[in-house]
């Protein structure tokens, strides 16, 4: 079978390399990709726009696409899934009024609500002024989000309330979105989890936990981002929360979509923070993959990637067998440029990936192209994601690590301490 996948990040890369391991996946074209997509074998580029529906229908019709997989949010929330199954193609990934989950955080939380599933204390917002009041009535800590798509860069966790109120202009003045509502949340204590699942709109199953480390620099400091790095499966996650985040929060989600004539096929993924006494609360949705969770929890993955997607699509997941996961542990590294997550320059040429790759490391592409001399150089904040897996989380980080030295260009930036709430004695050398 000939499969499309819609994006062009890690998350794409790793869909894409996950599918090829399979004898079932013909080829892989990917929408608009990257340059690690462009290397791969049995794998091609199509130079379209995300957005760009009509021409991603007429492509896959007219060359045999028996699946479209949708990586990003931009497209689902503009209703790419909706368009292309009304040319009879079948497409993973919600419908835009499934989308909604994910573009509209004030949408989601009165979802939650509706619900009943655990989530923080919230208020939703059309005006600054009343939103600063409730901020000073309230105090800090407290938590300032975007109400629309912001890239994983729209929430605000405001430590004093001038802080806060900088948020809340931010946001009005379209700086991450643009969104028509703020939402303001209590400040939660904990660990932040990630359970990414896989549905069929009726049954739906969980994939391993993962912790991301949103934050731009070493110990959990700094500006908020799409993610530096992450690691599976999430020791935090226990046999037992799991089952807890099946019935309190996943199942909950899916069956109250399900009342609402939402038909959601796809990925429903669940940011969790966890207290130290165990009380697990939301603290978001969003409506696909994760990235950069997604590069650390397929290399893990047994069951082809593709049989869980059609089951998925066609509506029959209740009757595949349980997910297989390979034993042991899995880590990726971001290596971003300069600036990021606020400007950066692009067209930086990347050297070190083939020497990177020889120590055992994967490298997943995500911010990079092939230039005009079918040079390899940067084209985004988050550049590469370098991932390993081992035996347990030593192993794994130390062989992301051990690739990640080798990624030469210029301004790259990466932190030195992803995994550090599992291995502390891992000693992460910077230069070959």
């Amino acid at each position: 079978m000939k499969v499309l996948v819609v994006g062009n990040g890690g998350r794409e890369h790793a869909l894409a390399w996950k599918l090829l391991q399979s004898k079932q996946i013909e080829q892989v074209i990917c929408v608009p990709g990257n340059g690690g997509t462009a290397s791969m074998e049995r794998c091609h580029n199509l130079p379209l726009a995300v957005d760009d529906f009509e021409g991603m229908s007429r492509y896959a019709l007219s060359n045999g696409i028996t699946l479209v997989i949708v990586g990003p949010e931009v497209p689902l929330s503009k209703g790419i899934t909706d368009y292309l199954q009304d040319k009879g193609l079948m497409v993973f990934g919600p419908v835009r009024a499934g989308a909604q989950i994910e573009a509209s955080k004030a949408w989601a939380k009165a979802l939650m609500q509706e619900a009943g599933i655990p989530t923080a204390r919230a208020a939703v917002f059309t005006e600054a002024a009343a939103a600063k009041s409730y901020i000073k009535a309230t105090g800090a800590p407290i938590v300032v989000k975007a109400d629309g798509l912001a890239a994983g860069k729209g929430v605000t966790v405001a430590e004093t309330v001038a802080q806060a109120e900088s948020a809340v202009d931010a946001i009005f003045q379209g700086q991450f979105s643009a969104g028509e509502f703020v939402v303001i949340e209590e400040c939660l204590i904990g660990q932040e989890v990630s359970v990414l699942a896989l549905t069929d709109g009726v049954t739906i199953r969980p994939l391993l936990p993962a912790q991301d480390h949103k934050r731009i620099g070493d110990g959990d400091t700094g500006e908020n981002t799409g993610g530096m790095g992450a690691y599976s499966p999430a020791p935090i996650a226990t046999p037992e929360l799991m089952a807890r985040i099946q019935t309190e929060v996943l199942e909950k989600a899916i069956a109250t979509l399900r009342a609402k004539g939402i038909d959601y096929r796809g990925v429903l993924y669940a940011g969790l923070m966890i207290a130290p006494d165990g009380d697990l609360k939301v603290l978001e949705f969003n409506c696909r993959f994760g990235d950069p969770e997604t590069q650390v929890i397929l290399p893990l993955l047994e069951t082809p990637l593709e049989e869980l997607i059609l089951a998925c699509v066609q509506q029959r997941l209740s009757e595949l067998p349980p997910i297989a996961w390979k034993g042991g542990a899995s880590a990726t590294v971001v290596a971003a440029s300069s600036g990021y997550p606020g400007e950066y320059e692009k067209g930086q040429v990347i050297t070190g990936i083939s020497e990177a790759e020889a120590t055992g490391a994967t490298v997943f592409h995500a911010g990079t192209k092939l230039n005009q001399q079918q040079e390899l150089v940067t084209d985004g904040g988050r550049v590469l994601n370098v991932t390993g897996i081992g035996e347990n989380f030593e192993q794994a980080i130390a062989q992301a690590y051990a690739g990640i030295k080798y990624i030469q260009f210029e301004g790259i930036y990466y932190r030195r301490d992803i995994g550090h709430r599992v291995v502390v004695s891992v000693k992460h050398r910077e230069t070959p």
